[in-house]
């Protein structure tokens, strides 16, 4: 599995990068793998705001359905709508492409409060039976 070094995470299998105060967020590799094929999402809207933990959107699979959860708190400013007609993307390049929304930030501690990627590919190998 392909943890990037730049990002953190999240226990519900969240990225996040950031830059200045816009986050980009997405779902990890390992989420994609565990969910099989990805064959529908559902997103946010621009200017919707949230607050860290709450449910912004669905990813549904051939295996399951997956709330998506923010892990910080924030105005949405961008969606990656493409997605949402071509959902695969996340199989294939979750961390480039398959970007679900960026957030502006308004607690930028919670960042601080995420994973690294050696915290989370550890989290990820505990979890795994």
């Amino acid at each position: 599995m392909n943890f990037p070094d730049d990002l953190k995470y999240t226990k519900e299998h969240e990225w996040v990068r950031m830059d200045a105060n816009i986050a980009t967020i997405g779902i990890t590799d390992y989420a994609q793998h565990s969910l099989g094929d990805i064959v529908y999402l559902e997103l946010p809207g621009e200017g919707e705001v949230f607050s860290k933990g709450d449910t912004v959107g669905v990813v549904e699979s051939v295996k399951a359905v997956s709330d998506i959860y923010t892990p910080m708190s924030g105005e949405v400013s961008d969606v990656n709508d493409p997605l949402k007609e071509t959902p695969e993307t996340l199989n294939e390049d979750c961390y480039n492409e398959g970007w679900l929304y960026r957030l502006q930030v308004n607690a930028i501690e919670e960042y601080d409060e995420l994973m690294d990627h050696t915290a989370y590919a550890a989290f990820v190998k505990e979890e795994q039976p």
